[in-house]
């Protein structure tokens, strides 16, 4: 069964097609920056005389765009794997937000659209753009079936503590309010790889995810005992452009004392804020680049960030009363040894020392870089959304 994943994030789109159930990856790409400059697409074929590349270098100004420049690559004549969009027997779709409604894997039906798209309020960056990309995938893959995967499905063993906020009880019971985390996907992956590699059954695993979006999730035992996220994918850690965790007085200021409209707000909190406030910047790589030239603002803004990290650690090993591991995860957390250095950094009391030398090694997959002395293991895992959701897919009952 030839299953293609469809990863739409809120600024990027990963994509594979995997043969199951060998989990043989036929290609992979990314659609990297969307709707910012210096888009490209980034695509690898897995061919029998090797792996061969193509980069196109084109405005992806949304997400649609990507999409069908993605779906020619499959059957292009230098880098196409299947010669027929027919071959593609499913379409596997990361979706963001399922509510209460979604705690597993759905065969995608006009009921079940019609549900993602009544969930766009709680994740107006990541469900539209996942809702789109299932209408996409429709027309270029009308034989396939199409279906969905929820970040939030991973979260729904939380008990009630993490979960229940201290708001009127008929807000949940009649309107869901409630946190429901997200990333879900990528925590469920990497937490497995991680009790795998430390050979503990009941683990107790810090699961740090960070790209452009950024959570975290407290796993024992192989499930999620918290998260950083909520209601929607906005709370918890600082993100690309979201502002993460705020004192609620800051949203009744903006709209009585500086005249924001509601809107105003949730677009400056969703669109505006976040390491992009901090900067002018959202991704790491540029934000990066500023702080080793010196730049105050990035400099503060890579503290910043990594702070808020480090409490959610601290919260999150009390909560499961010990930690084993923590791991770093996603564009970010793979790749940016400088984030991984300021969130290690004066842990000592909580066992977590991190080793320079290790930390600069390359991200050639799981590998630990504790120290010796370190009596929590940090790892650092590549996650893999795409397999995960193949595997789901592949194992859904028709």
């Amino acid at each position: 069964m030839n299953v293609f994943v469809i990863n739409s994030g809120s600024s990027s789109i990963k994509y594979q097609l995997i043969s199951m159930p060998e989990a043989k990856v036929l290609c992979s790409g990314l659609v990297d920056r969307i709707g910012q400059e210096g888009s490209k697409v980034e695509h690898k074929s897995f061919l029998p005389q090797g792996e061969v590349k193509k980069v196109l270098e084109i405005p992806v100004p949304h997400h649609s765009v990507g999409l069908t420049e993605v779906a020619s690559l499959l059957t292009n004549a230098e880098v196409g794997v299947i010669s027929d969009p027919s071959q593609v027997e499913v379409v596997g779709h990361r979706v963001v937000h399922g509510g209460e409604k979604f705690a597993s894997t759905q065969v995608i039906t006009p009921e079940i659209k019609a549900k993602i798209k009544a969930l766009f309020p709680l994740a107006p960056l990541h469900n539209p753009a996942n809702y789109l990309g299932i209408e996409v995938a429709e027309s270029i893959f009308p034989h396939a079936r199409q279906i969905a995967v929820f970040d939030t499905a991973f979260h729904q063993s939380m008990p009630a503590q993490a979960y229940r906020m201290s708001i009127p009880n008929d807000l949940y019971v009649n309107h869901g309010i409630r946190a429901y985390g997200f990333h879900g996907t990528s925590h469920k992956y990497v937490s497995e790889r991680a009790g795998e590699y430390l050979q503990k059954s009941d683990s107790k695993v810090i699961t740090i995810h960070l790209g452009n979006g950024c959570s975290m999730a407290a796993v024992e035992g192989g499930k999620c005992m918290d998260t950083s996220m909520g209601l929607g994918p906005m709370n918890g850690l600082i993100m690309g452009t979201r502002a993460g965790d705020i004192d609620q007085s800051v949203i009744f200021y903006l709209v009585r004392e500086l005249g924001y409209s509601l809107d105003e707000v949730n677009n400056l909190l969703n669109k505006k804020s976040g390491m992009l406030g901090l900067t002018g910047f959202s991704d790491m790589r540029d934000i990066g680049k500023l702080y080793h030239q010196g730049q105050p603002e990035a400099i503060l803004a890579y503290q910043l960030y990594a702070y808020r990290i480090k409490k959610y650690i601290g919260s999150f090993a009390a909560a499961m009363n010990g930690l084993d591991a923590i791991v770093f995860t996603g564009g970010v957390g793979e790749n940016d040894q400088l984030t991984r250095t300021f969130v290690c950094e004066k842990m000592d009391f909580l066992g977590i020392q991190l080793d320079p030398e290790k930390n600069k090694l390359p991200n050639t997959g799981l590998r630990a870089i504790q120290t010796d002395a370190s009596s929590v293991q940090i790892l650092v895992i590549p996650t893999n959304e795409e397999l995960e959701i193949a595997r789901q897919c592949f194992g859904i009952e028709d």
